[in-house]
């Protein structure tokens, strides 16, 4: 992201037009509405073997995932839900602090009878899978997190002065207002600055998460993503010092996005880092570079 630094929601999903689908999960794929920690997630599940959770960022669903997860279900069980608050998960009006979202994570995997797992992360879900992997450390086998750093690790503080990260801050009633019938010009501007060539991030995936990021409630769910980050760098500089995550760690960057500064983060909290920076790439990694993305967390899981 940094180059310049319940069923009727179910309803909602085949409402949207077929034209701006993104890819679609493989056919065996299942839905599942998981409650946990006072919360539903909208998760898709399918595949067999090993577990692996994959989570998103803002700016997509888990959606983002299909091509992943059909190429990790010939040999996992693949679980991608969507966040609190985002894509067809329930909107609760709090709970969007990471620690709270790590335990939906452990709490969803209850549900499902799943004990421990690989962690494939990105941007926001970075966040949130951190939370987990510091909370629930046993329960995390391997874990791979995408290009988006972490409130209170490592160059957080110099980070966060980067003016392309405005939308950090960028929050409240009058910033619903500002982006209500807008979805699509606010997040347009994701796409674009945070990629390496904004072509890549296709018309029919923006219009898809344009309409879904329009549905009631969810920009204000999504800000509140952000507005948590304060209280994410207090509970993250607690999970540090507790002691650094010691599953083995593959960090990935885009080239033109964040680069190898995301094994630097991993590095301040946990002990094996393994450094990957994808060509040609900005922050939509599954998006400009999915093949070599795919190839490279495919590789890593199966190592």
């Amino acid at each position: 992201m940094f180059r310049f630094a319940l069923s009727a929601l179910g309803a909602l999903a085949l409402s949207l037009p077929a034209a701006a689908q993104v890819q679609p999960y493989p056919a065996d794929f299942r839905i599942q509405e998981i409650q946990t920690n006072g919360t539903v997630l909208h998760a898709r599940i399918g595949g067999q073997g090993p577990a692996v959770v994959l989570l998103h960022g803002y700016g997509e669903t888990g959606d983002m995932w299909a091509p992943l997860a059909a190429e990790l279900a010939r040999d996992h069980t693949v679980v991608a839900p969507d966040l609190r608050g985002m894509g067809f998960s329930s909107r609760p009006e709090s709970g969007y602090d990471k620690k709270t979202q790590g335990q939906d994570i452990a709490g969803a995997l209850d549900v499902l009878g799943i004990g421990k797992a690989d962690l494939v992360t990105h941007d926001i879900g970075n966040m949130v899978g951190y939370a987990f992997a510091a909370q629930y450390p046993a329960r995390v086998t391997r874990f791979v997190i995408m290009d988006a750093p972490l409130p209170g690790v490592g160059p957080w503080d110099e980070i966060v002065r980067s003016r392309a990260l405005w939308h950090f801050s960028f929050q409240g009633p009058d910033a619903e207002r500002l982006v209500a019938g807008r979805e699509r010009i606010y997040l347009d501007r994701f796409w674009n600055e945070f990629s390496a060539d904004p072509s890549s991030f296709s018309e029919a995936s923006r219009e898809h998460y344009a309409k879904l990021y329009a549905q009631p409630g969810a920009m204000h769910a999504g800000f509140n993503q952000f507005a948590a980050f304060d209280q994410d760098a207090i509970d993250n500089k607690v999970f540090v010092a507790r002691g650094k995550l010691a599953m083995p760690v593959l960090a990935v960057g885009g080239e033109k996005s964040f680069g190898p500064t995301m094994a630097v983060v991993m590095r301040a909290a946990a002990t094996d880092v393994t450094e990957l920076v994808i060509p040609r790439s900005g922050h939509w990694l599954m998006e400009e570079q999915p093949a070599a993305t795919i190839a490279a967390i495919h590789g890593f899981l199966g190592h």
